[in-house]
């Protein structure tokens, strides 16, 4: 089950989602927003083949950098970000990461892949950016950029 707005913070009071730090106005009727942090890693050139194996590292093919004010992201251009907030979830809970409508209407894709995000989880949420539009898009942060939806498991289970 979808957990709704009273739910949501029924299960924060009780301890069982953290989201740090916490904003009562970023939770919608079915979901909590998160903010883009002030840092992103930008893909770099490369000139061989990046093996698709176990061992690989985004690490060791994106620079990091700060954004001081806003990043101006190109159409067809990957990069990675990271919410400013940091989400822990009882073993109990899990949580789908999605873009939000209104940007992904200019085109932005906050998170194309691997929204899952596994129960007893406690870390910052990686958010890979794309603009599938034909715009130049400007990204700020402290924006709210996506959205977290959470989930009740049958059983339970510990992200390792």
């Amino acid at each position: 089950m979808v957990l709704t707005h009273d739910q949501i913070l029924a299960e924060i009071q009780a301890g069982n989602i953290a989201v740090e730090p916490f904003d009562e106005t970023a939770v919608g009727p079915a979901s909590v927003d998160l903010t883009l942090a002030p840092e992103i890693r930008i893909f770099r050139n490369i000139d061989h083949s990046i093996p698709v194996v176990e061992g690989s590292d985004f690490r060791e093919i994106t620079k990091h950098k700060v954004i001081e004010d806003k990043y101006t992201i190109k159409p067809k251009e990957l990069i990675l970000g990271i919410t400013k907030e940091r989400v822990t979830l009882a073993p109990t809970i899990c949580g789908w990461l999605n873009s939000r409508s209104r940007f992904a209407r200019l085109g932005l894709m906050v998170h194309i892949t691997a929204p899952f995000i596994q129960p007893g989880v406690s870390n910052r949420q990686v958010l890979e950016i794309f603009n599938a539009g034909p715009n130049n898009l400007e990204i700020v942060p402290g924006e709210r950029l996506c959205q977290l939806i959470f989930q009740r498991c049958e059983g339970e289970a510990e992200y390792q």
